[in-house]
């Protein structure tokens, strides 16, 4: 205990004992004893008010209402019938017995040494010393001071003379042994005068002797700390309105150890006379039951919300894909019908000439076959996300003649919204699945018309019927990219294109740098040395510009797992697809995505994680895929998306993306030994040797005879690209006899690109030093643009580290507020699913209450301080287990959604607001354990704000260690942390 505490209460009590004295002696000798009643409260009034101001500067961290706590111990104003009884008894010299402020400081520093030991006996002083020792100086005595008059001010430095007239100490008062006057015992204790025990020679209550030269006892001696003066208090199982005055407990209350009025029980029977302290573990049983019962239905109802919304909506779905089926059927039959009577009418009139009846047959089929291409593939660009400088996101209508009413009841037509809404009113469920599947339906019949049409073909179908491809077309060069890491290089002098509307494979042998290629070429290049140039159309803009079109799919199949197929496809599709596009064209792309990837019987099942098994691993590889084709992106990166896949499901996300490519999507996909099927199914090829370097870049159909000039000829029976590889891997030996080695150098002089200085050796070594010293070896003119280029490369490269890149992109993506709100949306449904796993945590959180409730028994000394400070451990380690595991298990989707230019801020708000019903809800959870089962002196509502802070704190600490540390190290220095800062506490 610190000086300056020590020395608070002694001054708040002098400081009352001045009050007291504030009457003169000849005025209390005088003054009838109700006016000189009245001047004492008043001045207690204004003493306490000024003591409450003193006490809230000095110690205001510690006391809420300073004066709430001081009336609380000593406002004596609805009972005085203790100071009147002792004004009586005293005849009126009250004032000249109480204690001044040096003698109430005198006192309570005397109870404890400098080293915080108790002393059984106090310092000798001017009254009580070895030379004199008065009556008054013995327990339960008190003097005065003799008929001057009572120093207020010039005694505060040094103690009175008080040697005269002494008597027994008055009730509601107590005499320290060694101190000759008297002190008034606060609120809350019992000070009867005191009764000799002639058996054991003591003065019950209190344990001092008897006074010598007397036959009686005086009254209380000593009032201090709980532990020194517990007969002090009023005991339990009664109540003190004054320090003179005890009563019972009535049945129904309760009354704890130094109670001035008696409490209430919740439970009244349980509650007799005399009750100590209220029995609510009974209650808290009750509550653990309840408790548990909720937990149950949490734990196996935690799904069905969802799984009723899901099913209302799946029922919507497959009522309009039976409907647009049945109608393109039907459509199908119409034409069918239509093509028998044309050759009916043509037959009738073959009497007339049978060459011209041929020719006007096939004048007359001649225009429907057009007539249906161009409205498949005009149509399929236009509902495609379009990308336009406004942004918006448009369905164009198509020739009404060819159109098909897809709705009896005010449905859709082809290429155009007849039954288009207008104002604000929103189209049903029923009615955007009619419009999305009976687009899906019409695509999938003119694809079979058209399984070999290419991108070219569809931009002169386009431009023939006068439309815009709105999509916008990203073109990708790359020249001498070269990438470093330290001093070893993993891109050689990289040189090609990359061409909207083509589907481009990269292969190669293991170490050749193929996910590093495509790192590069996305910018994704952080702690690299690059050099060499990435275009974009043409131009020298940071390909960073364009996240906001641009898809890559990581070879790990990042995505969540406790959401299900569709949910993954429609959050990304919500967050990544333009802000202006409308509900319908969301749905469209999505269910046309679901579709092409052949996910319709799982797109209600969970994704899945390693604990908890999902959908199977293929499925979740084109779900991988599908999320990023859902943004309608303009440039699709994929690192080996058919890893894992058997032969049909490749050949199926082949097909999705050559879809994709012919809405001019420039596609490249890192690919390993593909079947000869799927190989001849992309459009190009750049096959990369080990070291970094290009062996071939350029159309699949020509790879042979590319090879085949350079004397590498395919056997038989053996897929082209496994042969090349097995080459370049050194397993394979060309029969012309030629160097593996040095196919890159080949394919840099077939194309008259530079050849690097550090391979001049190989180029000797191979004897075609003679073709590159004609072109450029060793002349000055070429030295002066390779220090410009290297000059400029490197400033770009620190512009791009130094500011963030401007969005080129020209798509404008919901905002941080819209976001936030998909955000909100997808981590409820996680938490719902996740429900068991939160019930887990409620349990612990509980059963930890009862433990700590039971165990950590209230103690008056302590106040039941260790039940406290276990409270801090446990629940600051149980709540930030929850905390870590907000951000740690979803650290590699939160970088995927980064990249691809999703709001990191909203990200965290959402997964905040969502972490503050635990925040509200674990002290709940946990004080209905504790509370009950210990039954402290605070109020539970106090311990709920203490709890509630504590939660908010440590959970903000846990959201700290879960960012800045991996799984594993966030748990151990959370523990680091708590044992850490509980030390003090332990070592007290």
């Amino acid at each position: 205990m610190r000086d300056d505490e020590r020395l608070l209460l002694p001054l708040g009590l002098g400081l009352l004992v001045v009050l007291l004295s504030l009457a003169g002696v000849v005025r209390c000798q005088r003054t009838p004893a109700p006016e000189l009643m009245a001047d004492m409260v008043t001045g207690l009034n204004g003493l306490t008010n000024d003591v409450a101001r003193t006490i809230s500067s000095s110690f205001s961290m510690c006391i809420a209402n300073s004066e709430d706590d001081w009336n609380g111990a000593f406002n004596y104003t609805s009972d005085l019938g203790f100071v009147q009884d002792c004004l009586n008894e005293t005849q009126g010299d009250m004032a000249r017995r109480l204690c001044t402020p040096k003698e109430v400081e005198f006192y309570f520093q005397s109870l404890y040494d400098k080293k915080g030991e108790k002393n059984l006996y106090l310092h000798t002083n001017i009254n009580c010393n070895r030379s004199s020792w008065v009556q008054g100086c013995e327990p339960g005595w008190a003097c005065s001071v003799g008929s001057g008059p009572v120093p207020i001010d010039g005694n505060k430095e040094k103690i009175p003379p008080r040697t005269s007239t002494c008597r027994r100490c008055c009730e509601g008062f107590f005499c320290p042994r060694g101190l000759t006057c008297m002190l008034p015992c606060p609120l809350g204790s019992y000070c009867p005068r005191a009764t000799a025990n002639f058996t054991t020679g003591l003065c019950d209550p209190y344990k001092y002797q008897i006074t010598p030269n007397t036959t009686g006892c005086g009254g209380a001696d000593t009032w201090a700390d709980f532990g020194t003066t517990e007969d002090m208090f009023c005991p339990a199982g009664y109540y003190c309105p004054t320090p003179t005055k005890k009563r019972p407990c009535t049945h129904g209350h309760y009354c704890r150890l130094g109670s001035t009025t008696e409490e209430k029980c919740i439970i009244k029977r349980f509650c007799d006379d005399n009750t100590k302290n209220e029995s609510t573990a009974i209650l808290g049983a009750c509550l653990v039951g309840g408790l548990f019962v909720l937990l149950v239905i949490i734990y196996n109802c935690s799904g069905q919300f969802l799984t009723i919304r899901e099913k209302r909506k799946a029922r919507s779905r497959e009522n309009a894909i039976q409907l647009a089926r049945q109608q393109i059927k039907a459509h199908e039959g119409w034409k069918a019908a239509k093509q028998l009577a044309r050759k009916h009418v043509s037959g009738m009139q073959s009497h007339i000439s049978r060459t011209f009846s041929r020719s006007r047959r096939s004048f007359r089929q001649q225009p429907d076959g057009l007539q249906e291409a161009p409205l498949f593939m005009g149509q399929e660009l236009s509902d495609s996300a379009a990308f336009s400088a406004g942004g918006t996101h448009e369905i164009s209508e198509v020739n009404p003649s060819v159109a098909v009413d897809l709705s009896s009841d005010g449905g859709i037509v082809a290429g155009k919204d007849r039954a288009a809404p207008k104002g604000k009113h929103r189209s049903t469920n029923t009615q955007i699945f009619k419009y999305a599947y009976g687009e899906i339906e019409k695509e999938k019949v003119r694809q079979e018309e058209n399984k070999n049409l290419t991108f070219t073909g569809v931009v002169a179908m386009v431009t023939e019927q006068q439309r815009e491809i709105t999509r916008p077309l990203l073109k990708v060069e790359f020249k001498h990219l070269t990438l470093s890491l330290g001093k070893k290089k993993l891109l050689r002098s990289i040189n090609g294109e990359l061409w909207p509307g083509r589907v481009t494979a990269v292969m190669g042998p293991s170490g050749a740098g193929k996910t590093t290629f495509l790192n590069a070429v996305t910018g994704k290049v952080a702690g690299y040395k690059v050099s060499g140039s990435v275009l974009v159309n043409g131009r020298h803009d940071n390909i960073r510009s364009y996240k906001k079109i641009i898809g890559f799919v990581p070879q790990d199949d990042v995505v969540h797992g406790n959401l299900t197929v569709e949910e993954n496809l429609w959050f990304s599709a919500k967050c990544r697809l333009s802000a202006t596009a409308s509900h319908r064209h969301k749905v469209l792309t999505v269910e046309r995505v679901i579709d092409s990837l052949d996910l319709q019987g799982v797109r209600s099942s969970l994704v899945g994680t390693v604990e908890k098994r999902g959908i199977s691993g293929g499925q979740r590889k084109r779900v991988n895929v599908g999320i990023e084709m859902v943004m309608e992106p303009s440039l699709l990166i994929l690192d080996e998306p058919t890893s894992g896949l058997d032969s049909s499901s490749s050949q199926l996300l082949l097909r999705a993306l050559r879809h994709e490519a012919l809405e001019g999507v420039n596609v490249c996909a890192v690919v390993h030994q593909p079947s000869y099927t799927l190989y001849n199914m992309f459009d190009d090829l750049i096959l990369l040797a080990k070291g970094g370097f290009i062996v071939y870049n350029g159309p699949v159909k020509t790879v042979e005879d590319h090879f085949r000039t350079l004397g590498i000829h395919v056997p038989e029976r053996v897929n082209p690209p496994d042969h090349y590889i097995d080459i370049l891997e050194g397993i394979v030996k060309p029969e012309s006899g030629i160097n593996a080695k040095h196919l890159p150098l080949h394919w840099m002089l077939c194309n008259g690109y530079e050849v690097p200085n550090d391979m001049q050796d190989e180029l000797k070594a191979m004897g075609e030093q003679r073709t590159y010293i004609g072109s450029s070896h060793g002349s000055t003119p070429h030295c002066l643009p390779q220090v410009r280029h290297a000059f400029a490369v490197e400033r770009d490269r620190i512009e791009q580290h130094l500011s963030k890149p401007k969005d080129l992109s020209s798509r404008r993506t919901p905002g941080v507020i819209s976001q936030y709100k998909y955000y909100l949306g997808r981590v409820t449904k996680q938490r719902l699913r996740e429900a068991r796993l939160l019930s887990v945590d409620f349990l612990i959180l509980g059963l930890a209450g009862i433990c700590l409730g039971t165990i950590a028994k209230l103690s008056d000394p302590t106040f039941g301080m260790p039940g406290y400070i276990y409270t801090i451990i446990a629940v600051s380690l149980l709540c930030k287990i929850a905390a870590l595991r907000s951000f740690s298990l979803e650290r590699l989707q939160y970088w995927r959604e980064r990249e691809s230019g999703m709001s990191s801020l909203a990200y965290f708000l959402a997964r905040d607001t969502i972490d503050h019903f635990s925040t509200v809800v674990k002290p709940i959870v946990y004080l209905s354990m504790f509370y009950y089962f210990n039954n402290p002196r605070s109020s539970i509502a106090d311990n709920y704000i203490v709890l509630l802070a504590l939660v908010y704190c440590v959970t903000g600490i846990g959201y700290t260690f879960a960012i800045c540390f991996n799984p594993g190290s966030a748990q151990l220095v959370r523990i680091e942390m708590s044992v850490h800062l509980l030390q003090p506490t332990f070592r007290d």
